[in-house]
């Protein structure tokens, strides 16, 4: 009898270790551990990244980071670590947690404009994804790429348009890049293409113009018309003649892109580059700074007019008055020469 009370008591300490076994189990991996007031908190995982890294990452979003670090080692999250953007959702257990940065990698919407350069380009967008500025910029330039895909170095940056793209984080740079040309070639309809080669241009030329366009007014509904200006000199063999080339040119000669000219001077038209426009005739080698879908479409569908000058109108500013004649054109460029001379614009 003796002995069989012992045994009872030893069966009824074992259920009673393993109920507190099993609970304090059940407590660190079910019960909530975010410290976070808002509904969900991001974490980006880089490729290559330790538990350590994680765990240090994670450690201001939890309640309790050592109960999570014991959940993550006995589902061997350690050994089995995925980069990316990942969402814990508020209220989230240890189970919930690892799952979610094990399987949940989330894509993200990243945005682009107004890039002057692949250089420029591939900065703003280490900022947004994992890779860094050195492997986009490679990615953008490499030789057998641009080959193959029909561009060069001076072209490569109308490849890329402006838009909102949904990615993955950790999307490498080539696989970013591969996905921007599909996007292009997308855009770029027979329909598109048609309308270039009436105008007498390719794809490239286009985006080269409308490069143009853009830097010439910010205004979109003046765009066709500007666009219209530009067709007319390609049709009568004139050259452009357009102040933006040669501010590129002259930041492109000078390797400072940071500079800002407001006035283009006479002898900034002597400049010996392909971009300058006053000395070169049709479109630049490429595009001076990323045009936007607006100011693509604007080039393809320009307006229909005889105007063939156009200068900034210092009476409804944002706009531009346009001319048939030269001597038209060099009464309104007149006045607006005043207005900057009158306003201190030297440069």
């Amino acid at each position: 009898m003796y002995i069989k009370k012992i045994l009872l008591t030893i069966v009824l300490l074992g259920l009673a270790a393993m109920a507190v076994f099993s609970y304090y189990i059940y407590d660190k991996i079910f019960t909530p551990n975010t410290s976070f007031n808002n509904e969900e908190a991001h974490i980006y995982i880089p490729t290559g990244a330790s538990f350590a890294y994680v765990q240090e990452e994670l450690e201001p979003l939890l309640k309790d980071p050592e109960s999570f670090a014991v959940v993550a080692e006995r589902k061997g999250y350690p050994s089995n670590i995925k980069p990316g953007h990942f969402v814990i959702k508020k209220e989230s257990n240890n189970n919930e947690i690892i799952n979610s940065i094990r399987i949940g990698n989330k894509p993200i919407d990243i945005k682009f404009n107004n890039q002057e350069r692949l250089e420029n380009l591939a900065s703003h967008l280490s900022n947004l994804m994992e890779p860094d500025s050195l492997a986009f910029i490679s990615a953008f330039k490499e030789a057998s790429f641009l080959k193959k895909a029909g561009f060069n170095e001076d072209s490569a940056l109308g490849m890329y348009l402006p838009n909102t793209y949904e990615v993955y984080w950790n999307t490498s740079a080539e696989s970013f890049r591969d996905k921007m040309l599909k996007a292009y070639n997308v855009f770029w309809t027979p329909a598109r293409d048609s309308k270039a080669k009436k105008i007498g241009l390719n794809r490239e030329g286009v985006m080269a113009l409308a490069s143009i366009v853009q830097k010439e007014t910010a205004k979109e509904d003046e765009r066709p018309r500007v666009a219209g200006v530009y067709v007319n000199r390609i049709t009568l063999g004139m050259p452009l003649q357009a102040d933006p080339t040669v501010i590129f040119a002259k930041k492109r000669a000078e390797n400072d892109y940071n500079q800002v000219i407001k006035r283009v001077l006479y002898k900034d038209l002597e400049i010996d580059s392909p971009y300058n426009t006053y000395k070169n005739l049709g479109v630049p080698p490429g595009p001076i700074s990323m045009p936007d879908v607006s100011a693509i479409k604007a080039v393809l569908n320009y307006e229909n007019h005889e105007q063939l000058y156009f200068v900034a109108d210092v009476t409804n500013f944002g706009y531009h008055k346009f001319a048939k004649t030269l001597s038209q054109h060099n009464r309104n460029k007149a006045k607006y020469v005043a207005w900057i001379n009158k306003n201190g614009v030297n440069r």
